[in-house]
């Protein structure tokens, strides 16, 4: 029998904590055992010097078994020496064999040193055997020439086989839709010649907090290579070994070829509704420590990040299989708390466990603080530093594990907090810059306001009034999505605003000083670093969606605070033919709203009434608007600017805002405000109180 020995690429403790046993641990000192004399055997180190247990074939290119290489070549049991090399006498054989490795080595694969009949350990050249190079790829050739491949990282997983007279087959690109039977490997404990551990190995342990009878229930043992030692982990299901994983004091892993995949420490959840999963057997023993045997480590570490792809089906779930494999002992767990490490990685086999096995029944753990900037990795760092009554805390606060879209009030409590205690900045809004309207209406961000009138209201004009002030105020940007007004008639709009002159004198500018080119030019750089424009510059006319992704970009690049759309119906309202307008227009400013809420950005949505027959000069309604009430139904903020257009009702230049809809009571009120509006500056000012024009 054979034994195809798999290096383990993740690890299960921090660096850090391997290297806190006694110092003499950390010399190439020997260990006594009970089987062999003291001055023959030494915990495995990877730095010591190569040796053979077995015999070699002269001029064999195999090389021999060394943890320094972190990949094997064919080995066969330590006390099972013969190893079987073919001979090929036949030409045809060799013309074979000659073929097949012309064949892998067009895939990549350096044969050079295969020999047929055995298996071999390569570099693979999908993966390179990721960071540390290992030697992942296990490589069979049948005497007959036949060859079969799988690469054992987690990440790769390339898998293949080719014949020298048939084309090659090989299911990189498709190895994870395969479905590879495999025949399990029996063992037992006298077939791997496992022993119990020696005192060093015991006093390694020690200084672990793990106890010699921890190490006796979950029958932690050690096997010897010639004259090194190993830690075996032994994973056990029903009372029958059903494989075992290797450790040296340097943390380098392997572990028995072509057996189960299980959790280590299964047979310790049969029937039970509370269990814990860690991410390695150290972690599973600190938790006995605490006085938590309802737990169970992953026997494989876990993956660098957490997939975004869907769950695999269960026959494809090769990482994760012995989820799949002990499923009969997890399907009756009510609360399963994942405490896998504190890094990325482990963070990340949280998840991939979660989506598995269900986030409603799951909680985590939190790992406490280590330092004021760092954190304790796993539970066996917790109990070496903060001893078992702290790791058995930290297990009975576990919390539950996040659902997305479900959460609980204290979930947000710091939010809550800052709202109340008035540090959240804009909680009652801010102002607008009008006495008139502080109590009816302030912009408060993540909202939305529709504005609507009927057309030369001056209801665009209003908007950029009110974005002037809110700049000056508080110092917030704008996206522009102005589809109405060219961008040089725009500009000298808001310049007028800002800077309270005329951009011109004939006309409107009357007798008014125009403003200066000093002031032009800083007005341009006022412009530069408050406003950016969404335009579409093709013929085309864009769509809610093109608006809101450009809106983003800007929220996220430039700090913008709120956002003009106007007017609606200068939108592309494309839509299906199934769909109602009335639909539509839900759809659409649903999309507006979480926009503005996910991003804290105030939106204000120009929309036209429609076409009013007999109109005799009064305000319209928001029931109004063209397209569908949802427009008064979906917003935060209805206002209509309304301005008098008979001398005999009164100025001409006085606007009316009436606020018809306020949805926060903290931000205002249901009311209407009059405002005088100067044609040549295009500011509005306060009736009532002129110098509160800023």
């Amino acid at each position: 029998m054979r034994l195809l020995y798999r290096p383990l690429h993740k690890l299960s403790l921090s660096s850090s904590s391997v290297f806190m046993a006694s110092n003499h641990l950390l010399k190439p000192t020997f260990f006594s055992n009970p089987l062999t004399p003291s001055s023959r055997r030494q915990l495995f180190h990877t730095f010591t010097h190569p040796f053979s247990a077995f015999p070699l074939k002269p001029n064999s290119r195999i090389q021999p078994f060394c943890l320094k290489t972190n990949g094997y070549s064919n080995v066969s049991q330590v006390n099972d020496p013969p190893t079987v090399f073919l001979e090929n006498t036949d030409e045809a054989t060799s013309l074979k064999i000659e073929i097949l490795k012309s064949k892998l080595s067009n895939l990549g694969v350096d044969c050079d040193i295969s020999i047929p009949g055995q298996f071999n350990h390569l570099l693979c050249p999908m993966c390179s055997g990721g960071d540390s190079g290992e030697k992942s790829l296990s490589l069979f050739i049948e005497p007959d020439g036949a060859a079969v491949w799988t690469c054992f990282r987690a990440k790769c997983g390339w898998t293949g086989n080719t014949r020298p007279f048939a084309n090659s087959k090989s299911s990189y690109q498709t190895s994870n839709k395969t479905t590879k039977i495999k025949i399990k490997r029996e063992i037992t404990v006298e077939g791997l010649q496992l022993e119990p551990p020696c005192d060093e190995l015991v006093s390694y342990f020690a200084e672990r907090m793990i106890s010699k009878e921890t190490l006796k229930r979950n029958a932690v043992m050690q096997r010897c290579y010639g004259d090194q030692i190993a830690i075996a982990f032994t994973y056990w299901r029903e009372g029958a070994l059903i494989s075992c994983k290797y450790r040296d004091i340097n943390k380098k892993f392997w572990q028995e070829a072509d057996t189960e995949k299980i959790f280590y420490g299964l047979d310790d959840i049969k029937d039970i509704n509370d269990i814990i999963i860690v991410e390695g057997e150290m972690d599973k023993l600190a938790m006995e420590e605490a006085g938590f045997r309802n737990c169970v480590s992953v026997p494989d570490g876990a993956p660098p990040s957490a997939s975004t792809k869907d769950l695999p089906p269960e026959e494809m779930d090769t990482k994760y299989s012995y989820l799949w494999n002990c499923k009969e002992y997890l399907k009756k767990a009510s609360r399963i708390i994942l405490a896998t490490d504190g890094d990325k990685p482990g963070q990340a086999l949280a998840e991939e466990l979660a989506r598995r096995l269900g986030r409603e029944r799951c909680w985590r753990v939190k790992w406490p603080k280590k330092t004021e900037d760092t954190y304790f990795k796993d539970a066996n760092e917790v109990l070496m530093y903060m001893g078992p009554d702290v790791l058995k805390e930290v297990i009975e606060n576990a919390e539950l594990y996040p659902i997305r879209g479900l959460f609980k009030f204290s979930d947000y409590f710091d939010e809550i907090d800052a709202y109340y205690y008035g540090t959240a900045g804009y909680g009652f809004g801010a102002s607008t810059g009008w006495k008139a309207l502080n109590e009816l209406y302030n912009v408060v961000p993540g909202e939305l306001t529709i504005v609507t009138g009927v057309p030369n209201s001056g209801k665009s004009e209003w908007i950029d009034a009110l974005l002037c002030n809110l700049n000056h105020n508080v110092g917030w940007k704008f996206a522009l999505c102005s589809m109405e007004n060219k961008v040089r008639e725009h500009a000298r709009k808001l310049l007028e605003k800002h800077i309270k002159k005329p951009f011109f004198t004939v006309r409107y500018g009357e007798s008014a000083e125009r403003m200066n080119a000093e002031e032009f030019e800083h007005g341009k750089e006022w412009l530069k670093d408050t406003f950016y424009l969404i335009r579409c510059e093709d013929d085309s006319l864009p769509n809610i969606k093109w608006v809101l992704d450009l809106a983003k970009a800007a929220v996220l690049r430039h700090g913008v605070r709120g956002l003009v759309i106007d007017p609606y119906n200068e939108l592309d309202h494309q839509r299906p033919p199934n769909q109602t307008e009335t639909e539509y227009v839900s759809q659409m400013l649903t999309k507006v709203k979480r926009f503005a809420q996910h991003h804290s950005c105030h939106v204000w949505f120009v929309a036209h009434p429609r076409q009013l027959q007999n109109w005799v000069g009064s305000p319209p309604n928001l029931y109004d608007i063209s397209g569908s009430a949802h427009f008064i139904n979906k917003c935060d903020n209805g206002i209509v600017v309304h301005r008098n257009r008979d001398p005999e009702s009164g100025p001409i230049d006085q606007v009316q805002i009436l606020v018809r809809k306020v949805r926060n009571k903290v931000a205002g009120t249901i009311g209407e405000a009059c405002l005088s509006y100067d044609r040549v500056t295009g500011l509005y000012i306060d009736v009532n109180d002129p110098s509160q024009s800023l």
